[in-house]
């Protein structure tokens, strides 16, 4: 009995793909397991706060911003309605990408480095400008809509 090695290289890289996908799944369910946006864990405490300041190392300026905006996302008001939720999420994600180019601007004399997080700067504080305005706008229709689902 020959057995092809095309056939047995094609059901073990199926078989890696399987494992891959369930890997990546359950990995996936975990990091969400927990989370409920709008109720941190830490509800009580203030939410912390990004300091742009060179008296921290590039890395923990990066690892600040992160945390701060984990932590607005994990804070952010849920309603259920997709547009909504999508733009109360993506406010503090747009946040830390102001967050982070703050930090890079300490650190670098790189022209085109420079130019990108201004650039990002300005940008996602004219996105966060109009997320705000979004929300404001449809906070009579949410309010009314909410109260008529009860």
């Amino acid at each position: 009995m020959q057995i092809k090695k095309s056939s047995l290289f094609h059901h073990a890289s199926r078989q890696l793909g399987v494992i891959l996908f369930l890997c990546l799944a359950g990995a996936s369910a975990n990091a969400h397991q927990g989370h409920q946006h709008g109720q941190a864990a830490s509800d009580a405490s203030p939410p912390p706060v990004f300091v742009a300041s060179t008296s921290k190392s590039f890395a923990a300026l990066m690892d600040d911003a992160m945390a701060v905006m984990d932590d607005g996302m994990l804070r952010a008001p849920m309603n259920g309605q997709a547009n909504h939720d999508f733009i109360t999420m993506m406010l503090p994600h747009h946040q830390g990408a102001v967050d982070m180019a703050k930090a890079v601007l300490l650190y670098t004399e790189d022209p085109e480095i420079r130019n990108l997080a201004l650039g990002i700067i300005a940008e996602q504080q004219t996105d966060i400008q109009v997320m705000q305005a979004w929300l404001n706008h449809h906070a009579d229709k949410s309010d009314k809509s909410d109260k008529s689902a009860k």
